[in-house]
């Protein structure tokens, strides 16, 4: 449980998608994880909690940006759930984590 768990995964795919959620015929524009080609993408920086929802499909994201010659830094940050920074904003681990954030976006636009 937390501020995004599975029910809640679920039931907002199921809003957007109707009958159609899971099926064959889901847009890649609609779930970006049927898309099967991420050549050409912009870089990506991915952080997740590695105690969310997202943890999984995230990591398999930036493995496949990686894999199509794509540029992506990717965070899993300990024992974090979904929203930790939001929620905790003072605490260490959300500190660091809009840090590395900041950091990232000035390597990005000092190129």
């Amino acid at each position: 449980r937390g501020l995004w768990d599975r029910t809640a995964n679920e039931t907002a795919w199921t809003a957007l998608l109707g009958t159609s959620r899971g099926g064959p015929d889901v847009s890649p524009y609609a779930a970006p994880a049927r898309a099967t080609d991420l050549s050409g993408l912009p870089p990506a920086y991915l952080d997740v909690g590695s105690a969310e929802t997202f943890r999984d499909e995230t990591v398999t994201y930036a493995s496949r940006l990686w894999a199509a010659g794509g540029r992506a830094e990717l965070h899993v940050w300990p024992g974090a759930f979904h929203g930790f920074d939001t929620l905790a904003p003072k605490a260490a681990l959300s500190r660091t984590a809009r840090a590395a954030r900041l950091h990232w976006l000035r390597r990005l636009f000092a190129r």
